[in-house]
């Protein structure tokens, strides 16, 4: 939206927004980390896209390539940015005569939540994870159907980039994490509601709590 951005390098945590709002060419999802987005950016770059970008869920965002806005040339910012992506979108509003309402309104309604059990030691989450993991992917969906399916329904589709992240036939996504500096497991849950994410969210770490 305003600088016409071809490739996205964003975390495995960020909003599924970025892909279904069909804006880019190309969203490659990574680790959570700097490191891990930046070392993608440049992953897409050397595939020959025009102007990539970085993005975090945090709002970090990075200009890897040159863009352009009202026929002005904005330069690389290889720095984490929050001023550059607002004024894009003000631009565009702009432009089109709406409210920035208006160009909210045409993204597809999804919300994230994310919360996390404290004092659950790192070996228990990475406990957890594996023996989620386990077997062929089937296998893995049968066992998150089993065990979430009265929250979200059937699990229809995995990455396992950073952690367990499954997508349900609902639409809903469920994504469990083990924090790599603290005990403590990270859930972020995605829905077409706030109050469902929430609601998904609270309940997956009210049941992860009360497993041994």
């Amino acid at each position: 939206m305003g600088l016409s951005i071809e490739a996205v390098s964003t975390p495995v945590s960020s909003n599924s927004v970025v892909e279904l709002s069909g804006m880019f060419k190309t969203v490659q999802r990574t680790r959570i980390g700097s490191p891990f987005v930046i070392e993608r950016i440049n992953d897409l770059l050397a595939q020959g896209y025009r102007t990539v970008c970085e993005f975090e869920a945090n709002g970090g965002f990075l200009l890897a390539t040159p863009a352009h806005i009202e026929g002005r040339r904005i330069a690389p910012l290889p720095t984490r940015d929050a001023v550059l992506p607002m004024i894009s979108v003000l631009a565009e509003a702009r432009r089109r005569g709406v409210k920035l309402s208006a160009l909210v309104a045409e993204l597809p309604s999804r919300y994230t939540y994310r919360e996390r059990l404290e004092n659950y030691a790192i070996s228990r989450s990475g406990a957890l994870i594996t023996r989620l993991r386990e077997g062929e992917p089937n296998a893995v969906l049968a066992r998150l159907t089993d065990m979430l399916g009265e929250l979200a329904g059937s699990a229809v589709g995995l990455d396992e980039i950073d952690g367990l992240r499954a997508t349900f036939e609902s639409g809903d996504i469920i994504h469990l994490r083990p924090s790599g500096n603290a005990p403590e497991l990270r859930c972020y849950t995605e829905s077409a509601s706030s109050e469902r994410a929430t609601w998904i969210g609270q309940e997956v770490l009210a049941l992860i709590a009360k497993m041994d």
